[in-house]
């Protein structure tokens, strides 16, 4: 008769079996979510709060991760998720990524207050020396989102891949980590730029 292989021989390495478990089901149903949604099976709605969900946990549990084993662990496991592997280094859904607001003037007004309301509450947190990870990163992800909405604003606005650019890079530092000075400043260069040009197509619109 065989003997069973234990995988672990403690409560602790038990638990790195189980985090390994976790991550392993993680990446896959972002995989399956993302292409779910490529073949508009599910909702943009429903899309985004699993997808958020899905993100949410793979923060967590990665932080039970060594750093070794999470740089090898699509590879170690032969895990196929591109889909995945993008929206990981992503953060943020594709609807928020990619979205842009149709024609119209329907909720202009308020979508345009949401947008201002946004770069104010980025740049004043920038002028605070506020530079975590976890401060700015839902800070950038909401003024995306709130230019997205906003109809005048064209679908190739030059600074929407800047600030998704900055999405993934604060999506690969810890939440503790923070902006060096170099970096904050560019940051609130490109944030008070993209301002300006929000309020001159604001006045040309009108």
């Amino acid at each position: 008769m065989t003997d069973t292989v234990k995988l672990y021989t403690s409560s602790a390495e038990r638990e790195v079996y189980e985090n390994m478990a976790a991550l392993y089901a993680i990446i896959v149903s972002l995989e399956y979510l993302e292409r779910a949604f490529a073949r508009d099976s599910i909702s943009a709605h429903d899309y985004t709060n699993e997808c958020n969900k899905l993100l949410l946990q793979y923060k967590t549990v990665s932080q039970m991760v060594s750093a070794e084993e999470l740089a090898g662990f699509t590879h170690k496991y032969r895990l196929n998720c591109p889909a995945a592997a993008r929206r990981l280094e992503v953060g943020i859904p594709s609807t928020i990524e990619h979205s842009s607001a149709s024609g119209g003037t329907g909720n202009n007004a308020r979508s345009v207050a949401k947008a201002v309301q946004d770069f104010i509450t980025t740049m004043d947190a920038l002028s605070m020396e506020m530079r975590s990870v976890d401060k700015l990163h839902p800070l950038l992800t909401d003024l995306l989102q709130s230019i997205n909405a906003v109809p005048f604003i064209p679908a190739d606005f030059k600074w929407k891949p800047t600030f998704r650019d900055w999405l993934i890079q604060l999506n690969q530092m810890k939440a503790s980590d923070e902006l060096d000075d170099g970096q904050a400043r560019q940051l609130m260069f490109e944030v008070e730029q993209a301002y300006n040009e929000f309020k001159n197509m604001l006045d040309s619109s009108e």
